[in-house]
């Protein structure tokens, strides 16, 4: 899902208040910036299928990591 930079923390803060936690949250804002088709698109043009294919993979599994680590420790 693609969302503008300034609308990123209101719409979590929403989330957040309905129930979702907070790793999640991270994992959310880590892998939104990075996985919009827009950047998708540059990063294809500019390093090719391959490596982009490694790029959104690695975001992934990172982003992921990092929200359940930081949602287990808090």
């Amino acid at each position: 899902m693609y969302f503008a930079t300034l609308t990123e923390v209101p719409i979590l803060q929403g989330l957040i208040g309905s129930g979702m936690g907070k790793g999640p949250a991270l994992a959310l804002l880590l892998a939104g910036p990075a996985l919009s088709l827009p950047s998708m698109l540059v990063i294809h043009s500019v390093m090719g299928a391959k490596k982009t294919i490694v790029f959104v993979t690695l975001v992934i599994v990172m982003s992921t990591a990092a929200g359940m680590i930081y949602g287990t420790i808090f």
